[in-house]
């Protein structure tokens, strides 16, 4: 038998129960290492390593670190990071929608079509409310129609002012530009 160990392994039948002592001597060691003292050794090897360094939140504050606790804020995470639309709960959902829903009613037309965007916005919003099937609650709030009308009027007359304005910018610039080029023109020519 000590033959076939020194020709498989290399050693005697001596020198592998010397290796096993030792090795057994080791893990008695290590057991006799706490938990705590062997968690701060790894922490210390691998700050050695360079394994903290560059990392993602590195002197910033962690994002969510403060604010209350949301058993759902794995889901609402995926959705925001992966920029998923149609998914997940009503609740979610609709919160999204009412953060994005004054933008979409700028885009709109017509008093008509932003009174319909809003009618249909408030349904969705109390046919989530009266579901049963559980998910998280619905906080989302309906949006006074009239109240709406007049903001969407507000931010049109607006946009229009600033379009107007930028349009009279343009014109005057034309004009200038029109002005030194005719005096270009006359210098060039000789006739200035």
């Amino acid at each position: 038998m000590e033959l076939r160990t020194l020709r498989a392994t290399g050693m005697t039948a001596k020198e592998e129960a010397e290796l096993e002592a030792a090795e057994e001597e080791e893990r008695r060691k290590r057991k006799k290492v706490g938990d705590a003292a062997r968690v701060e050794y790894l922490i210390r090897d691998a700050m050695a390593q360079g394994k903290f360094d560059n990392l993602k939140y590195s002197g910033k504050p962690i994002p969510g670190l403060g604010e209350r606790y949301d058993p759902d804020w794995w889901v609402k995470g995926l959705i925001q990071r992966e920029h998923l639309s149609g998914l997940g709960p009503k609740a979610i959902l609709l919160r999204t929608e009412d953060a994005e829903l004054d933008a979409k009613l700028d885009a709109l037309y017509s008093e008509t079509q932003v009174r319909e965007v809003v009618e249909d916005f408030n349904a969705r919003v109390i046919d989530a409310r009266r579901q049963l099937q559980g998910g998280p609650p619905v906080i989302t709030k309906t949006r006074d129609i009239g109240v709406e009308l007049e903001r969407w009027r507000e931010r049109r007359a607006a946009a229009q002012a600033a379009a107007a304005a930028a349009a009279a910018a343009r014109e005057s610039l034309n004009q200038e530009l029109a002005s030194k080029q005719l005096w270009w023109r006359r210098i060039w020519n000789g006739s200035g």
